[in-house]
């Protein structure tokens, strides 16, 4: 509600300092005055002509047309929205364009917003837009640059394609994007930025992301998005890639992700990854300051993971809570750098989350994956019910330094149908033959259960707690779930121990 209000004053206050709205036609005219009557043909004569204020109103009908946007609204007088008219649909298609060379930052892409503040992208579906090329990379909405005030609002992004067949090494193909968000300028960030209510999916995005925040982002909300059906990973906040050339800076920070269904994506099959399976449902790759919530995540690679990919380098400070996370293909979460010549995750707190029937794929990641490099992270009050193939936990060689915490566990709630001997439990890089043994071992999960915390009909999606569940408090259950809404709203809990 509060957010509607703003929204509605800022338009007020955009018509009272006489704000102006255009339109855009498939049959439009460039040399139109731009009115509902007389419409404009291409987006980009009116992003040319727009000023603060501006609403453009993109009527129904499908645009073989991308367009760049470098003005920018203002505090005063408002924001300047490229809109689908409404009760109509606006189509931008790609399929008659070329993709330009280069781009990779971000890719090339239908919508771009370039160095821009208090600009809106509302209710536009943007699609088929595909290369072949591997120095060609496609993108459905691109951010880049520094800004604020933007917002990425309920649009559908599909069919951006990176068909590049080759790759050097693993992870090493063409790019493409479906929406992403780029901070390249050092000295000022992109901030207050919102993409919400997008949905994301059917992309080839090859060594890239469905949804990316890159860079000098500080302060954004990526929420109640529904991203599926892509090959590589999901939602991603990184940082230590050099987009802006500042380390103190270049790294995503400061944002909530909340909200969002992620679903049906792996890099299996991708010509990137080959027979890989590494896609995550979230992944924060040296981002810091994160509070990832409300989230669900099913039939994804991994559902959440918190690394960083550089060595030296950290994903710290993220918060994963009240997320409900089933039926990966591998690990429900997973923490630290993937091999030996990775960063670190440093204070990351894992609380409040259902991770239940992972690992259906059968690669002996288990429920938490705990790899190299690992400091002071948490992970308590959450339900862990071990999928068929029994693997709770997995370790590496996880340690920093020899008396410092990799990960402190507790009033967690395990289960696996065989027993706690016939689960895998492992910590720092040593195995147990039991739950009982591991806790003795360790000294984690103390105050933690083995336990079946009685959901009321996992198999159909429903995380609910029977009367009398010995989770109660731990972990996060929906009243109602399905594969395409997701969780109803208001039914996530937020008590702990």
């Amino acid at each position: 509600m509060f957010r509607l209000l703003t929204i509605f004053c800022m338009l007020a206050v955009g018509l009272a300092l006489g704000a102006s709205t255009f339109y855009i036609s498939p049959t439009g005219d460039d040399a139109n005055p731009g009115t509902k009557a007389k419409p404009w043909k291409t987006l980009q004569h009116a992003a040319d002509a727009a000023k603060p204020g501006t609403t453009v109103n993109v009527r129904g009908g499908t645009y073989c047309q991308a367009v760049e946007i470098k003005v920018s609204g203002d505090a005063q007088q408002g924001f300047i929205t490229f809109r689908s008219q409404p009760g109509e649909k606006a189509v931008l298609d790609g399929s008659c364009l070329t993709v330009p060379e280069g781009g990779s930052r971000g890719g090339s892409a239908l919508v771009a917003l370039t160095n821009v503040s208090y600009v809106r992208i509302y209710g536009l579906e943007i699609r088929n837009y595909r290369t072949g090329e591997r120095r060609r990379t496609p993108a459905g909405i691109r951010v880049i640059g520094s800004g604020s005030h933007i917002e990425i609002l309920h649009n559908n992004v599909h069919h951006i394609e990176q068909n590049f067949q080759g790759r050097d090494r693993p992870g090493s193909g063409g790019n493409g994007f479906g929406i992403a968000v780029y901070g390249t300028e050092a000295k000022a960030p992109i901030s207050d930025l919102i993409i919400e209510g997008n949905e994301v999916h059917h992309l080839k995005t090859g060594s890239s992301e469905s949804l990316v925040v890159n860079g000098n982002v500080a302060g954004f909300r990526v929420t109640h998005n529904t991203v599926h059906d892509n090959n590589n990973i999901g939602i991603d906040l990184i940082g230590y890639e050099r987009a802006a050339r500042d380390s103190e800076v270049d790294r995503a920070r400061d944002g909530v992700i909340s909200g969002n269904l992620v679903y049906n994506i792996t890099s299996k099959g991708n010509p990137a990854y080959g027979d890989e399976v590494s896609s995550d449902g979230i992944y924060v790759d040296g981002g810091t300051r994160l509070v990832i919530e409300h989230n669900v995540m099913h039939d994804v690679d991994f559902g959440i993971e918190l690394a960083s990919e550089h060595f030296g380098k950290t994903t710290s400070d993220v918060t994963a809570r009240n997320n409900l996370i089933y039926n990966c293909h591998t690990a429900g979460i997973s923490i630290g750098g993937y091999d030996a010549k990775r960063g670190t995750t440093e204070s990351c707190i894992i609380v409040n989350n259902t991770l239940c029937n992972n690992d259906t794929w059968d690669t002996k990641t288990g429920e938490l994956h705990m790899q190299f490099y690992m400091r002071n992270n948490v992970f308590k009050n959450n339900i862990v019910y071990v999928g068929k193939h029994g693997v709770a936990m997995t370790s590496r060689s996880g340690r920093v330094e020899p008396n410092i915490p990799t990960v402190t566990m507790d009033h967690n709630v395990y289960y696996f149908p065989g027993g706690s001997k016939g689960a895998r439990w492992e910590f720092d890089n040593k195995r147990y033959g039991s739950f009982e043994e591991y806790v003795q071992a360790t000294g984690n999960d103390r105050d933690s259960r083995f336990a079946d915390p009685m959901f009321v009909n996992a198999a159909a999606g429903n995380f609910n707690l029977r009367k009398g569940s010995p989770a109660a408090g731990a972990g996060c259950y929906a009243t109602k779930w399905d594969n395409r809404t997701g969780p109803s709203p208001g039914h996530w809990p937020e008590s702990a121990h």
